[in-house]
């Protein structure tokens, strides 16, 4: 992977994970060190509200997804993400460069004192721009569609508290694959193989890998067993629902959540459009597994 250049950047997005009070500091040096450089630094509506009362651009996660050349993101991988299913959305291209506000992240692996070198090598055309798939999910009712949704994870159908175990007919294309009687189902991206994917046994894959994971949770049967698939792969879902019993609910990212109903029919497939995140450091993607795993430590 060579370095990519980014586009001319001329107004920076900036998102502060929600209520980070901690950033508000950060927030203003930022603000003062893009503006020296000749760039403008828009804020996201919820960020700027850290910081004191102020003459200052800024503009709701959408909008913002869409209009500026790129999102500096403080905060954690669930920042992140929120951020990169927005830009998704809104059919975006806009780069992200996440920077970590505690342990090193998957995706937020900038730390705090390497923030202002990395910004610099982004600006300057020194960083990587690195490609991750992200899903589209619909779900369907008598051939309808009843939502459309994006996500940088993974896509989960799972059980509510008080139901019983469910049962899932998988197919990848028009392929039947099998039937999963589980406590759900995990659909995920390489980049979502280290999230839930993980803590339900399945393998970790390297986010170059053009591929889909589909991880059952909880299953209850020793045959049942995570696979991987082909990126360009539609996996369809039908639930076996028993209406009077069963309450299932399937969600994108962990942060968007819809029912399913008797009859609907889940398609998960690759999304049109890749997200694009800036990596200005050095670590690789092993390195960045081993300081989050312990790998050899424990």
């Amino acid at each position: 992977m060579s370095p990519i250049p980014l586009s001319p950047v001329t107004r920076v997005g900036i998102l502060a994970k929600s209520h980070l009070r901690a950033a508000t500091p950060h927030l203003l040096e930022l603000g003062e060190w893009l503006t020296a450089r000749g760039l403008q630094p828009v804020y996201e509506t919820a960020t700027a509200a850290l910081m004191p009362a102020g003459e200052r651009a800024t503009l709701d996660k959408k909008p913002l997804a869409s209009a500026v050349d790129m999102v500096l993101v403080l905060g954690g991988d669930g920042t992140l993400i929120g951020m990169a299913d927005c830009i998704a959305e809104v059919d975006a291209a806009t780069p992200i460069l996440g920077v970590n506000f505690g342990s090193l992240g998957f995706l937020t692996e900038v730390t705090l004192p390497e923030l202002y070198r990395s910004l610099e090598h982004a600006l300057n055309g020194r960083a990587y721009i690195e490609e991750r798939m992200m899903l589209r999910a619909t779900t369907t009712s008598g051939g309808d569609v009843r939502t459309k949704s994006i996500a940088l994870n993974d896509a989960v159908i799972t059980k509510t508290a008080r139901s019983r175990m469910i049962d899932l007919s998988v197919y990848v294309g028009s392929e039947f694959v099998t039937r999963v009687r589980a406590d759900g189902l995990i659909i995920a991206t390489p980049t979502g193989s280290t999230a839930y994917n993980l803590s339900a046994g399945g393998p970790i894959v390297q986010p170059a890998v053009d591929a889909m994971i589909i991880t059952p949770i909880a299953p209850h049967t020793l045959t049942n067993r995570p696979i991987v698939i082909p990126g360009s792969s539609t996996v369809r879902v039908q639930p076996n629902i028993d209406a009077a019993r069963d309450e299932i609910v399937f969600t994108l990212d962990g942060q968007a959540t819809f029912p399913i109903h008797a009859g609907d029919e889940i398609l998960v497939e690759r999304a049109p459009r890749p997200i694009r995140l800036i990596r200005p450091s050095t670590r690789s993607y092993f390195e960045v597994l081993r300081t989050k795993l312990k790998w050899g430590e424990r």
